[in-house]
Parts: C-alpha cells; structure tokens; sequence
C-alpha cells in the first residue's frame, strides 16, 4: 500500500460524506482526468493495517484486472498512519457525475421507458454476476452505490468497501438505510451473495416507482412492510438462529405486486417477485436473473408463445 506523498491528485469538490469518511471529486495532475477520493478511517493493530483491509485492497486490485463495463475502476489505494490507533486510507476511483438516485430523480414526470429499465437492470445484474462469480458480497447495495455515466452506462460502486467499513469506526452517527436491506439481515441470521439480489429487486421496483418500496424505519418496521407485501412467510421458512419469534409479526398473505408496482409487465413482475423471496436459498441468481424471460426481446416472447 502506497505512501500518500506520492499521489498526485488535487482535489476539486467534496462530493459526499458518509459514518465512515469523505468522498471528494478531484483531478489527476498527470492526466487531468477526474477521479473519486474516498478517505476512510481504518483501525490500526499493533502489525499496522489489520489483515482484513489490506485482503480486501488487494481483492479491489485483482477485480480491476478484468476491467468489467459495468464495475467502477479502482485506480489506486495509499495510507497514512495518523496515530497508534488510526490510519487514514484513501482509495481512489474513476468518478462518475450521477448516481441512480439522481438519475431517477432527474427522469421526465411521465417516468423512465420500460425500455430503459431493462436496460439498466440488465448491466445492473451484469455487474451483480461478475461481482459474484468472484465470490464478492456488495452488502451495500442502494441507487447511491449505483453509478450512471452520461451514456447510461451502469458502474457498480462501493462493492468491497462493506467489510472493510463494517469493522472500523464510524465517525458519525449517520443513519444507515435499511430500505434495501433482506430479511436475513434484518433478522441477523446467516447471509451471503443472495443479499445483493434482494436489493436489487427493491431498486428494481424503484425504477418503475421513483419512489422507495420498502421505507422501514426500524428492523421491525422493515421486515412489517416488507410483510405487507410478499405476505408473511409459512413457519418452516423461518429461520430458527433468530432471537425475533414469527409470532411477532401479524398473519398477512402476499398482496399482488403489481399493486405497489402498477407499470410492470408480466414477466417483469415474476423477475420482481423471484428476487424478493424471503428464504435466500429460492431466491434467484444474478446469472439466473439475467436468463429470465424479461430480458428476451418481444420477436422471442412471440416465438417460445407459438411453440
């Protein structure tokens, strides 16, 4: 991991901060291309950086090798020990001008076309599948982490950066979002890569809303609305490492999802659904996503509906 002095960027704009650091927008003084600083306070151990931060850098580094159209670049990483106990590490990304969220916002009042959806969750879960098939959790997955270039082009950031967070200390009591959050991690059981697919559905049905589907304001409150929606799940799904009883929560059967989200077809609507099941283990893959139905062109539909 580089020594600070060497890097060469001079910073533009604060662009964002967060219960563990801040993101800047700055310029690389060789190439005058723009670039995202983020500064991150790490915990040192009496060995330096703990072993964690250093593996997860190095995972950054080896994903960048495959240079993926749908994966932000991870450009270069330095540190600066500031005491015994912190170290300051910035890493540094390509920059990307808008995340979804303001994409999103920024769509015309009729909404985004069905077209652009598609097209925008298709890199989503492209980016999704490379992340996973290199055995790579997001964890983190919410329209800010998901970055659109000027051409539509799909970058998903911060992926990696939840463990390294997740063990270090928080500068501020910054509330984090539980709104794309499964019920496995709600409830504080066991999870793995089918936490990304969850949350990918919530942004899914976003796309169609402009508007959160889910907006919990406590983990009991999100896995009620969530409830709400899918129904509550029958007693043999429910998982049995978990201090909350089912008991908790009222009997609700699963309400038809094209009432919260009206504007999606059919086959949009099963993806939807296939994405927020509430045992991970039938939840469907992002390469089994990308497969679906949803994704044929009409030409295809018209083909498989005559066989």
């Amino acid at each position: 991991m580089a020594d600070c002095t060497s890097m060469h960027y001079e910073k533009v704009a604060e662009i964002g901060g967060g219960a563990y650091g801040t993101v800047y927008k700055a310029r690389d003084t060789e190439s005058g291309k723009f670039v995202a600083l983020k500064h991150v306070r790490v915990q040192t151990d009496q060995d330096g950086l703990p072993v964690s931060t250093v593996r997860e850098v190095a995972l950054l580094k080896r994903l960048d090798q495959f240079n993926h159209p749908n994966v932000v670049r991870f450009m270069d990483v330095c540190a600066i020990q500031r005491s015994d106990q912190e170290t300051k590490v910035t890493l540094v990304f390509e920059h990307v001008d808008q995340d979804l969220k303001t994409y999103l916002e920024r769509a015309p009042p009729s909404g985004l076309s069905s077209d652009t959806i598609k097209d925008l969750m298709r890199q989503l879960l492209s980016g999704l599948a490379f992340l996973h098939s290199n055995r790579v959790m997001h964890r983190d997955l919410k329209p800010e982490n998901i970055l659109v270039t000027s051409q539509g082009q799909v970058k998903l950031a911060d992926f990696g950066l939840a463990r390294i967070y997740s063990c270090h200390m928080a500068l501020t009591p910054v509330v984090v979002t539980l709104w794309y959050r499964p019920p496995e991690v709600l409830l504080q059981t066991s999870y793995a890569t089918p936490v990304d697919i969850w949350s990918t559905g919530c942004i899914f049905a976003e796309m169609f809303r402009r508007k959160p589907l889910f907006c919990g304001k406590s983990e009991m409150d999100q896995l009620g609305k969530i409830f709400e929606v899918i129904g509550l799940p029958p007693t043999e799904e429910w998982p049995t490492d978990v201090s909350v009883p089912r008991e908790h929560f009222p009997s609700l059967t699963a309400r038809p999802i094209t009432d919260f989200v009206p504007e999606i077809n059919e086959q949009g609507a099963q993806l939807l659904l296939q994405m927020l099941t509430f045992d991970p283990l039938k939840r469907i893959s992002a390469l089994a996503a990308l497969e679906h139905l949803y994704f044929q062109d009409e030409e295809t539909l018209t083909q498989i509906a005559e066989i």
